[in-house]
């Protein structure tokens, strides 16, 4: 269970990436505390796989939304991103059966 103070320290980013415009992913949310519970609560709800990263999160909590990520976090998040692809094709292969 988490104590108050936990929850005021949790921080959620949310990115957005569309492979068609050959960019890098951008931030499509980011919030701490409450605001980061509900990002959560909604992806989860919306399907979108939730990975977590506190140093990651914490780089990327301090860019603007919309901003592109920076070229130092590409590999990290390459890396979730395979994970999701992956995490998807798993959820389809279920939904076949």
């Amino acid at each position: 269970m988490k104590t108050d103070s936990a929850k005021k320290r949790q921080k959620a980013v949310a990115l957005r990436y569309d492979g068609s415009r050959g960019s890098a992913p951008q931030v499509a949310a980011t919030g701490k505390g409450h605001l980061a519970e509900k990002i959560i609560e909604l992806a989860r709800a919306s399907g979108v796989p939730v990975q977590e990263d506190a140093a990651l999160v914490e780089v990327l909590s301090h860019l603007e939304l919309g901003d592109e990520i920076p070229p130092e976090t590409y590999v990290l998040v390459a890396q979730i991103l395979a994970w999701v692809y992956r995490m998807n094709g798993r959820a389809a292969k279920k939904d076949q059966r």
